[in-house]
């Protein structure tokens, strides 16, 4: 474990969910221009639904320039503001010259490594800069450093990063011709179920997707990790065998796990049930072999991953493929899981929902619950601010600050402000921020100073209704 500057440890799982954080957000605001390439790419190349020779040559410049440099771009700018962007951005196209590859690892890395140093070269240069030079030294700071970052990635990180690449890519290709590609999932659903699903998709799966759709026009490495038809198999059966606020709460879930695209949904349940992992497991499995035997794949990242992106970036031709691995996937999620609660007749079972998530072991996270210690405590009448936050800030987040603000109005609290953030994001002047409990060391270690409400359910947890009635009680007392 690492330690904070306040003597805090910090876990491995911790900077790995930041991380993945990081690499979501670096990618998302971006995921318009991945989509905008999948499309021309499913329509205009000479297999797509309308094969066009003048249209098909935007393909291959938008992934080999356009979207690696957005990526630099957003990667400088969250570290280093506008001219770490450009930083990044200049660094990113010595790697893109210097390579036959889409570079999309090496710009998620010299991206933010840009960022990094112009900020680093700003502080250094802070008040240092005589009256009436500032613009001659920002401007030339940014070309020479750029100037020395271009001809080093160039020169080497390029080489360097292509290596990796090429060795991922062998390792990964040689599952794919032994058959072995469904035993990614033994890796897959456990990492996804703590929240490193993030790290699997944007880090390693979506880049080796973009460059195999350049040759290809498809790829399976899209699927491997986002496919619905687990979550959703494991879903139905809590929606019918399970017992209590998890029977209950099952079909809500399905419909924003399924459709929405939000996968966080069906962690809670998994976490409650440890042992239902093997049908995830199972149903990922399932999936992948059937993707696999009928050769289909999407033609970019489903971001998302709703059954709806999916069906959006599915190729000509694909649709029964892609629709059958779902299906199949979901089907033996739902078969294995089924079993997995039937046969279980423990007291455990008999249990709320929210008191078996919390008997879980495998994510508890370090530290103690906030929630029964100080919020009832400090909650005062100058409540003005609650932030809903999460790995992204645009999924679970945004559901969980849109259930909070429908019980305020609802009790007639008007007067506060509702909003959800990534973690890193949520800002200082926030009163408290509420996110899943196996996010509250990464949120802790972000913002160690802000009250924290932990969920152990977006959809349903007694705590967000906990925390509404302390609310109303301050409010009517004035």
């Amino acid at each position: 474990m690492d330690v904070t500057n306040d003597g805090k440890q910090v876990s491995m799982r911790a900077r790995v969910q930041a991380f993945g954080g990081f690499l979501t957000n670096m990618v998302l605001p971006n995921i318009g221009a991945f989509i905008a390439w999948g499309i021309a790419t499913a329509l205009f190349i000479p297999t797509g639904w309308f094969p066009n020779e003048a249209l098909g040559e935007l393909v291959s410049p938008t992934v080999s320039y356009l979207l690696p440099l957005l990526l630099a771009y957003t990667g400088g700018r969250m570290i280093g503001g506008q001219r770490g962007a450009v930083l990044g951005a200049i660094g990113t196209i010595g790697l893109i010259i210097g390579a036959d590859i889409p570079m999309f690892m090496g710009a998620m890395i010299m991206g933010p490594l840009g960022g990094w140093v112009m900020k680093k070269t700003d502080d250094f240069l802070d008040g240092k800069i005589p009256a009436g030079f500032e613009m001659v030294v920002n401007n030339f700071s940014i070309g020479i450093i750029g100037f020395i970052l271009m001809c080093l990635s160039y020169l080497v990180v390029g080489p360097t990063i292509q290596s990796a690449n090429q060795f991922v890519t062998n390792a990964i290709e040689a599952l794919v011709s032994t058959g072995f590609l469904p035993l990614l999932s033994l890796i897959n659903e456990p990492a996804k179920v703590l929240f490193l699903n993030n790290v699997i998709d944007q880090g390693v799966y979506y880049p080796l997707g973009m460059q195999q759709t350049l040759e290809a026009g498809k790829s399976i490495y899209f699927m491997v990790a986002s496919n619905p038809g687990p979550g959703l198999g494991l879903l139905l059966a809590y929606s019918f065998f399970g017992k209590k606020v998890a029977k209950r709460t099952a079909p809500g879930a399905i419909i924003i796990h399924f459709l929405g695209g939000i996968h966080e949904m069906y962690f809670p349940y998994v976490l409650m049930k440890p042992i239902t992992i093997l049908s995830m497991i199972a149903g990922g499995m399932a999936g992948t072999l059937t993707f696999q035997l009928l050769n289909v794949g999407l033609v970019a990242g489903p971001s998302p991953g709703s059954i709806f992106s999916y069906l959006a970036l599915t190729p000509k031709g694909n649709f029964f493929g892609v629709i059958a691995g779902v299906v199949i996937a979901t089907a033996v999620s739902f078969l294995v899981t089924s079993v997995i609660l039937k046969a279980d007749q423990t007291a455990d079972d008999d249990e709320s929902f929210e008191e078996s998530v919390q008997k879980s072991k495998s994510m508890k996270s370090e530290g103690k619950d906030l929630l029964n210690g100080q919020t009832a405590n400090t909650i005062t009448s100058a409540l003005s601010k609650v932030s809903f936050a999460c790995d992204a800030g645009m999924g679970s987040s945004a559901m969980g600050a849109t259930t909070f603000k429908k019980k305020l109005q609802k009790a007639g609290i008007t007067d506060i402000e509702v909003k959800n953030y990534r973690i890193e994001d949520v800002p200082t002047d926030s009163d408290m921020v509420v996110v899943h409990q196996d996010l509250e060391e990464r949120t802790r270690n972000a913002h160690p100073k802000m009250k924290i409400v932990t969920l152990k359910n977006y959809l349903q947890d007694p705590a967000i209704d906990e925390l509404v009635n302390e609310i109303v009680e301050v409010k009517n007392k004035d």
